[in-house]
């Protein structure tokens, strides 16, 4: 018998925060989900410009961090906080929902439609200008 955790297509997956994402019902909104860790120094400069996305679209975009390395607990807790994430971060990560491979590649960022379709995969790091231009009505 073969059992898969963490590999359903359809599944909530949950937050930091205590709660949880379902891909499937996103009230509407665009998703932004991005790859981090601690010592890829990409990740580090792209941090404030996501923060100030999150903050400027709360309405219109869900933002998410992933951390590549898989840690969790206090240790995730303690780089979030070293690395000034102001949104909120997935404790699993979503990236076989959409069938892809783990990038050898960081920063990434997925950008995910209010029907929960993969619309672009990004790699290297983002800035709010260029995440306006891939999510139509954002700020």
């Amino acid at each position: 018998m073969l059992i898969l955790i963490g590999c359903e297509r359809h599944q909530p997956y949950p937050l930091r925060s205590g709660e949880v994402v379902d891909f499937d019902n996103l009230q509407g909104r665009w998703v932004l989900i991005n790859y981090w860790a601690v010592w890829c120094a990409p990740c580090r400069k792209e941090i404030p410009d996501l923060n100030q996305y999150a903050r400027n679209n709360s309405n219109k975009v869900f933002v998410y961090g992933v951390n590549y390395d898989g840690v969790q607990g206090e240790t995730l807790d303690q780089q979030v906080k070293s690395l000034n994430i102001e949104f909120d971060t997935l404790i699993l990560d979503p990236r076989a929902r959409w069938e892809l491979e783990k990038s050898d590649i960081l920063p990434e960022t997925l950008i995910i439609s209010e029907n929960g379709e993969l619309r672009h995969r990004l790699i290297g790091p983002q800035t709010t200008e260029s995440l306006r231009e891939l999510v139509p009505g954002t700020l």
